[in-house]
């Protein structure tokens, strides 16, 4: 088998495990801090309502958060099973972060997600509200450590290569933190599953009052989820945008392939509403544009310029010829450190080493590179163009969708006539999945676009992964998507049965379909 085989079958086994652990993360992270307002509103009136809706969401929240630190365990495990040399070349920064999640944020989150649940009876209300927000403080900070990992492969800063050590070193680790694409990511993130926790909330109630059961938790759950939601939603478009930005700054690839933009336009650009991108021809057989809107976007300008897909693979091209310099001279350096003449050489084309590397695909020796293996290198820079335009567009289309249902539901909360809306309620419940496929396919767009590089710029993905046999990554994709699959599917029965039941469920006698009132009755 070739060693493409291996690693299109090791990127396909990270993805599948990464967009089944992102199907439990959003929802974690929106669920804790409308918990925190359930709990902070039941402490300011004291009326039991607000506890139990507390409780009873709490209680699908801890559902979900168990089978997604089941997920998201065997992620980490990968980075040195299947991408080993990823791990060796910038493991000493790639694992900061993720060190510091598990020793700050996960155990903080941990150890206060216990205390939420058996906490009730053995703290006060306003100790338990403090272990509430704290709760929600870890999920955050360990998004925010994953999510500066994150960003830092797709801005690599504060950091250089070696040739002592031969091996990406840390220089600045406050550069790392304070990455720009790192601070985008996270805040969109988060915001994104805000709204998915929302959503959740506002589906569920809206069920409730459809079948006219436990009419003031559902009406008092649905308001709070209606707020929370569409101020949520609007972050989202808001620090979206953002994001569109760092993107145009640090990987202009990436933002040239969701744009479709395959030639350089007169600024400011115009942006592609739709198109049909033609990858064999290198052009759209046919768009629909807005003039500016591109521009204002990805440049925050009337007059800076985006630059397109071929003129992109132009300067690419510059850079693979300046990196298989760097790469050579690295092969005189590791054969006698103190050769002068190849230090000299390495320095002056240092900066281009990672595009070098894209030319190991083709051939050991990159000082034999033919001019057609520089050309297959730098179309190789260029990501599927169709993908990342479709996938793109689906999550805007998704996001406005949810802002208009969430404007929706605010308005009729504050005229209180929702539960009068059977269509609204209706399309509240049936709009369930969108935030799920808006952040899967948003993750999709941030990782596929980054191809073909693990770190933007500096390590080529098929130079990253480990030694393993075809059939080997096949047998553990095979477990991994079965494992899942069973876990997944535990998830939703148990989401479905405690949903059904309400917060009956709790065994109050206050609610519909409660244990204690039906064991009363009888």
């Amino acid at each position: 088998m070739s060693i493409d085989h291996v690693v299109d079958v090791s990127r396909l086994q990270f993805a599948v495990t990464a967009l089944y652990h992102f199907l439990f993360v959003p929802l974690t992270l929106g669920m804790t801090w409308l918990l925190v307002i359930m709990e902070a509103t039941y402490v300011m009136t004291g009326k039991q309502v607000y506890q139990d809706m507390t409780r009873f969401w709490g209680k699908l929240f801890g559902i979900n958060f168990a089978l997604g630190v089941t997920t998201g365990i065997t992620m980490e495990f990968q980075f040195g099973t299947n991408w080993a040399y990823y791990s060796h070349y910038v493991g000493d920064i790639f694992g900061a972060p993720l060190a510091i999640e598990g020793l700050m944020a996960f155990f903080l989150e941990s150890t206060f997600i216990g205390l939420f649940f058996f906490g009730w009876d053995r703290l006060s209300r306003r100790q338990h509200l403090l272990v509430t927000v704290l709760m929600a403080v870890g999920s955050n900070l360990s998004a925010l450590w994953i999510l500066i990992a994150n960003g830092w492969m797709q801005n690599p800063v504060g950091a250089e290569f070696s040739y002592h050590t031969m091996r990406m070193e840390m220089t600045d680790f406050w550069a790392v933190v304070f990455n720009p694409d790192a601070q985008a990511k996270f805040v969109h993130t988060v915001s994104a599953g805000y709204v998915t926790g929302a959503m959740f909330v506002l589906s569920i109630s809206s069920w409730y009052l459809l079948r006219g059961r436990d009419i003031e938790f559902a009406g008092k759950s649905f308001r709070i989820a209606a707020a929370f939601g569409f101020a949520s939603v609007c972050s989202v478009i808001v620090l979206g945008d953002e994001s569109g930005y760092t993107v145009g700054e640090a990987q202009q690839t990436k933002l040239a392939a969701m744009e479709a933009m395959w030639h350089t336009e007169p600024a400011p650009a115009p942006f592609n509403v739709l198109a049909w991108p033609n990858e064999a021809t290198m052009q759209n057989d046919w768009q629909l544009q807005v003039p500016w809107l591109m521009g204002l976007i990805g440049t925050r300008s009337l007059s800076q310029q985006i630059p397109g897909i071929h003129d992109i693979i132009a300067v690419n091209r510059a850079r693979i010829v300046s990196g298989a310099q760097a790469v050579t001279a690295l092969a005189r350096l590791r054969q006698q450190r103190d050769d002068a003449v190849a230090l000299a050489r390495f320095n002056a084309h240092k900066a281009d080493l990672g595009f070098g590397l894209l030319l190991k695909k083709y051939t050991d020796d990159v000082s034999t590179a033919t001019p057609a293996m520089i050309d297959a290198a730098a179309r190789d820079t260029i990501p599927k163009v169709a993908p990342m335009f479709w996938s793109f567009r689906l999550m805007v289309a998704l996001g406005m969708a949810m802002l208009t249902l969430f404007g929706l539901a605010l308005w009729a909360s504050v005229k209180g006539d929702f539960a009068r809306r059977p269509r609204l309620l209706k399309a509240a419940l049936y709009c369930l999945p969108m935030p799920w496929l808006a952040c899967e396919v948003g993750w999709f767009v941030a990782e596929y676009g980054r191809q073909p590089w693990t770190i933007y710029g500096v390590l080529p993905t098929h130079l990253s992964v480990s030694t393993l046999s075809v059939e080997s990554l096949y047998g553990s994709l095979a477990g991994f998507i079965g494992f899942y699959t069973v876990l997944l599917c535990v998830e939703m029965y148990l989401m479905v049965r405690f949903a059904r039941q309400g917060p009956g469920s709790l065994g109050t006698g206050r609610y519909a379909g409660d244990s204690a009132s039906l064991h009363l009755a009888h």
